[in-house]
């Protein structure tokens, strides 16, 4: 084949080790360029698309308009389709869409071998290339291309692992990490010797044997590589599944949270409905006999099971929900709240009593609603995966959000002149995140007391949402100061972020006056200007142990569940 570099219209080439957004097995992404095509007079693009059968009626629209993109997407699902089999495919699916901008299409195809597939990318991209030469020079094109990809080398194959123990595949857009801690503590509570993966690192049986983000493929292989794990729990977001698809070829059980405003505009993600796609994609690989745990709550969560052969289990806090009875209906589960406890329903059965909410300390004594939601899901999936009743309320029981979920709602006394505050410490990295960390806060406060807030996130997120930040804090706390993840400005100074959350603050009418480099630093301000009974919460990222261990430095104690249930109390 010629050098690769001759393939202008190449744009980008990805070869997904696993399951993913457009095939639930190994798949190749090429992004290519559409300039030329989309720029041929309309009488020269009709009689390109009757060379490679689109039929004598096609519609090819004037040049560089989203008409001709779809036309062009047309054209380019039939040229791969020729190249393959004139390189000897008999058979291959393809997927296209449009890409970015109207002058870029994605396509994806399966791939067993990258030798196969980079080739018919890169054979893809020179008949792209070839288009202003005329249809007798593109079909020509195909069949000399079609020739060199026959005598490819076949190169390696997909790395994907085929589990022998049961998974859990974790997604969503919040409670990802804290639902993944849970279900690994139900099971090694009940004696299941369980290895799971998140954004803070890769566990063996509780102990952290490699820090950093692992929640996507490269996390799951450390877990199933581990030749003693009996339980793998894998927390799946969304760039790894876009990046190199899903770890595994399929799971015992899967869980979706909830969806909401996360990272729109990266990667080709720009809404709410393409996001779900995205996190849809564990939801088709649960096995048939398995189950997908979803968020009836979620209309977009709640819409994966019509994609999915997997059995239904839904939770909910409305055990009226319309969403759960129609899963009844169909013989699927509901896990709800009835008269204060977390019940299952199931068809044509008494309601199932497993927990008293009241009993489960990630709960805040029932205060903090997605808490509740997360208890919801855990419930559903160690049920789902065989665990009894006794063994999932142990767990639940047992749970310490300060000691076991770290960076998640951990709540602190700390004493100050006068008495005492509390400290809230939390990822809380999104609008939906801020809204639950305000509910929190609010809920511990006495009624003199104020909310201080150190607010931030890392600046991979769209000017808006750094807005609708600023405004949604200005309007649930008293005081508001920027914290800043060094770490994590991806691109953006500091002073375009203290920027918008401060413009978004001031359409709630309120000036913030007061930005820091990090987030102990914030901590030190807003605890400074503390009074007995004040609530102090930070929105971290990156320094959470640094955090920690000032609150420990000055005599902070982590709240019990006892110390919570009297907090909410009040």
């Amino acid at each position: 084949m010629a050098a690769a570099s001759t393939a202008r219209s190449l744009l980008e080439l990805r070869l997904l080790d696993g399951p993913n957004l457009y095939f639930p097995r190994p798949a190749a992404k090429v992004t290519l360029d559409l300039t030329e095509l989309l720029g041929l007079p309309v009488a020269a693009a009709r009689a390109l698309g009757a060379e490679l059968g689109l039929g004598d009626n096609a519609r090819p629209g004037p040049a560089g308009s989203v008409f001709r993109q779809r036309f062009a997407i047309r054209l380019v699902t039939q040229s791969v389709r020729r190249l393959a089999r004139a390189g000897g495919a008999t058979r291959l699916a393809v997927r296209t869409r449009a890409g970015q901008g109207v002058n870029e299409v994605v396509v994806a195809y399966p791939w067993r071998n990258a030798g196969r597939a980079e080739g018919l990318a890169y054979g893809l991209a020179r008949v792209l290339d070839s288009v202003a030469a005329g249809p007798a020079a593109v079909a020509e094109m195909i069949i000399a291309e079609g020739a060199a990809l026959a005598g490819a080398p076949l190169g390696s194959a997909p790395q994907l692992m085929r589990p022998k123990i049961p998974v859990v595949a974790i997604t969503g857009t919040n409670g990802k990490t804290t639902t993944a801690r849970m279900i690994g503590h139900v099971a090694r509570r009940a004696g299941t010797l369980v290895g799971w993966s998140s954004t803070d690192g890769v566990y063996i049986d509780g102990q952290l044997v490699e820090a950093g983000d692992f929640s996507g493929p490269s996390g799951a292989s450390r877990v199933l590589g581990h030749p003693d794990v009996e339980l793998a729990v894998t927390e799946t977001a969304r760039g790894g599944i876009l990046r190199r698809g899903v770890g595994v070829a399929y799971n015992d059980v899967s869980v979706v949270t909830n969806i909401s405003a996360d990272h729109l505009g990266l990667g080709g993600i720009d809404t709410l409905d393409q996001l779900a796609e995205v996190k849809a994609v564990i939801t088709k690989i649960t096995k048939s006999d398995g189950w997908c745990v979803l968020n009836a709550d979620d209309p977009r969560t709640f819409a994966m099971r019509l994609g999915t052969k997997a059995q239904i289990w839904v939770f909910t806090r409305d055990p009226d929900s319309p969403a759960g009875r129609s899963v009844l209906s169909e013989g699927g589960r509901m896990t709800t709240l009835l008269g204060g406890w977390v019940c299952v329903l199931a068809p044509r059965a008494d309601p199932l009593q497993v927990v008293e909410v009241i009993d489960v300390p990630m709960t805040l004594a029932g205060l903090s609603r997605v808490n509740v939601e997360n208890v919801l899901a855990v419930t559903s999936a160690t049920l789902a995966l065989g665990f009894s009743v006794e063994q999932v309320a142990a767990g639940l029981r047992s749970f310490d959000p300060n000691q076991s979920n770290p960076g998640r709602m951990n709540i602190w006394t700390l004493p100050v002149a006068g008495g005492t505050i509390s400290v809230v410490i939390d990822l809380a990295h999104n609008e939906a995140g801020l809204e639950a960390l305000l509910e929190i806060m609010s809920g511990i406060r006495p009624p003199t007391g104020r909310l201080l807030l150190g607010l931030g996130t890392a600046g991979d997120r769209g000017d808006e949402v750094f807005v609708r930040l600023g405004e949604t804090a200005a309007v649930g706390a008293d005081l508001v100061e920027i914290v800043h993840k060094r770490d994590y400005l991806r691109g953006r100074s500091m002073a375009e972020i203290n920027d918008l959350i401060t413009a978004g603050a001031a359409h709630a009418g309120m000036k913030i006056q007061r930005w820091h480099d990090s987030e102990l630093d914030g901590l030190v301000s807003l605890a400074d200007q503390a009074q007995h009974g004040d609530v102090v919460a930070i929105m971290t990222h990156q320094d959470r142990e640094e955090l920690d261990r000032w609150l420990v430095d000055h005599q902070a104690t982590r709240d019990d569940a006892d110390a919570l249930r009297a907090k909410v109390a009040v």
